[in-house]
């Protein structure tokens, strides 16, 4: 059966519970598979089936989780796009993966519209305002879709009550997440993906239909979409979702509505520690904040825990879907800083670069296996075949297992920077920089930063002859690449810190970035 039944079966059981919250709105169950049931007929009639692509590019909306369902009620793909990525690299993964129908928010149009006739023909849906050659979400959905008096719901219960199980082995998600060379590579996670991830969630939660979880991270992010919003939805939970984080919206929430349940990243705690309401503000209703994305700093447990509320990191990535290993409120104290222990349907181990499991206690890379791990990375044959070798998904993250069988997470074996949550990936920087006929060699490194956990800097040296001006540099990248990515600083040196093999110390660079004050230009 498909992921839509989870909806389906809440619409039969507990019509009138509110599945949804949003910005003052309340969906119930009834009402929202009914939004999936006149989806999926909607996009049926459009072609799309399984192997075809739905893609969505806006803030969190209602909209974008009946997507979700209706894609897989079709056993099609789902593609969230980032929204804050400039429009070239919004069209690189839209021509990567072609959609047959985009829905996007009036907002994130502008960017991308010149862009779009370089994709095969596709139908293009706005929510909000529709321009020119674009057709209005409610007017499109409404026009279209199932009707008849049948119970909200039925037609999708219906068909998932006697569908094969093989459904949940379909490909559902497209999430597009940085390589080391600057390439996006898109994840690919079947419908199988998100049921295992889902029992982990609940596992690791204690989640039930009385929960009230709060979403505030990205949807387009496995984080945001996976780590507790599906699992609550498989629950029967209601999730209050807001269109993107703001840290006096979500103490709002956590007040107001009594939240049990959210994921907050370490930038996010940050942003709230920062304002004085965090001394006050109620968080009585929390059971626990789950965080991750990347390595928590201890200042950010401390803080969470003298609130008296337990912060329980997760360990994954987008190609776990991402749950892979998790710490158990009743733990959090006493092992702050680990990610705790495998979740119950995976398995992890600590490797040396033979591939081989090393003792407790010594330092390896972490590899999972599981039915939660992504089937490839699309249209990547080979990197998914160096990904997935030996049948275990190789993370490229160093870590410890302790005498316990704690996870504890050392560091990256990837160069990927972690700023604020989001990925950057430095060879994509360094690739637009090269194109300056003044650079002769350059590298992006991340610099560790109280707010956002890292920021880009950029390394690079001149060519002979050359004069090099920082902020022209950067001005090459706007419009080119996303904001978030822009470096905060460039130094200038002579030349990089190479081995005898003339390969970038990339742990030398760190250190020249590491040193220098925020705003010089060396």
């Amino acid at each position: 059966m498909d992921l839509s039944y989870w909806i389906a079966e809440h619409a039969r059981r507990t019509p009138r519970k509110t599945a949804i919250r949003f910005e003052g709105r309340d969906i119930d169950y009834a009402a929202f598979a009914q939004h999936i049931e006149r989806l999926a007929a909607l996009l049926a009639a459009r072609g799309v089936g399984p192997g075809r692509c739905v893609a969505y590019l806006g803030l969190n909306r209602p909209e974008e989780l009946a997507l979700l369902y209706a894609c897989a009620r079709l056993g099609a793909l789902f593609m969230p796009l980032n929204w804050r990525l400039a429009g070239p690299e919004q069209i690189e993964r839209l021509r990567d993966c072609p959609p047959v129908v985009l829905v996007a928010e009036e907002a994130f149009i502008e960017p991308i519209a010149a862009l779009l006739d370089a994709l095969p023909p596709h139908e293009r849906v706005a929510i909000g305002q529709a321009p020119a050659g674009w057709l209005g979400y409610d007017a499109w959905l409404a026009g279209h879709g199932a009707r008849g008096d049948a119970g909200a719901g039925s037609g999708v219960a219906a068909r998932a009550g006697a569908a094969d199980v093989a459904e949940l082995a379909l490909p559902l998600l497209v999430c597009h997440t940085s390589g080391s060379t600057g390439k996006p590579k898109g994840v690919v996670l079947t419908q199988q993906a998100l049921v295992t991830n889902a029992a982990h969630s609940v596992a690791m939660h204690d989640m039930t239909a009385a929960d009230r979880i709060l979403t505030t991270l990205p949807l387009f992010h496995v984080g945001g979409l996976n780590n507790q919003t599906t699992p609550a939805l498989h629950s029967g939970a209601t999730v209050v979702l807001h269109p993107k984080f703001d840290p006096g919206a979500t103490f709002d929430a956590i007040e107001r509505e009594r939240i049990t349940l959210t994921v907050l990243v370490p930038t996010q705690l940050t942003m709230m520690m920062a304002l004085p309401r965090w001394r006050t503000a109620d968080l009585s209703g929390l059971r626990m904040i789950s965080t991750g994305s990347t390595i928590v700093p201890r200042h950010v447990i401390d803080a969470v825990h003298s609130r008296g509320v337990p912060l329980v990191p997760i360990y994954g990535l987008t190609e776990t879907c991402p749950i892979a290993a998790y710490l158990r409120p009743e733990d959090a104290f006493r092992k702050a800083g680990s990610t705790g222990k495998a979740a119950p349907q995976c398995e992890l181990r600590i490797v040396d670069a033979d591939d081989r499991e090393v003792a407790a206690g010594g330092r390896g890379e972490i590899v999972i296996r599981g039915a939660n791990v992504m089937a490839g990375y699309w249209k990547q044959p080979e990197a998914s075949a160096a990904a997935l070798a030996g049948g275990w998904f190789h993370s490229g993250d160093i870590g410890h297992l302790d005498d316990e069988g704690f996870l504890w997470v050392d560091g990256r074996a990837k160069e990927m920077i972690i700023s604020g949550g989001e990925n950057i990936a430095p060879a994509e920087i360094e690739n637009v920089l090269l194109e300056s006929p003044d650079v002769a060699e350059v590298a992006v490194v991340g610099r560790p930063d109280a707010r956002w956990g890292e920021v880009a800097v950029a390394v690079v040296a001149p060519k002979e002859g050359r004069e090099l001006d920082a902020e022209r540099l950067l001005s090459a990248l706007e419009g080119r690449i996303a904001r978030y990515k822009h470096p905060r600083q460039v130094l200038v040196v002579g030349e990089l810190p190479k081995t005898a093999l003339g390969k970038v110390r990339r742990e030398e660079v760190r250190r020249l970035a590491a040193g220098q004050p925020e705003g010089r230009k060396a």
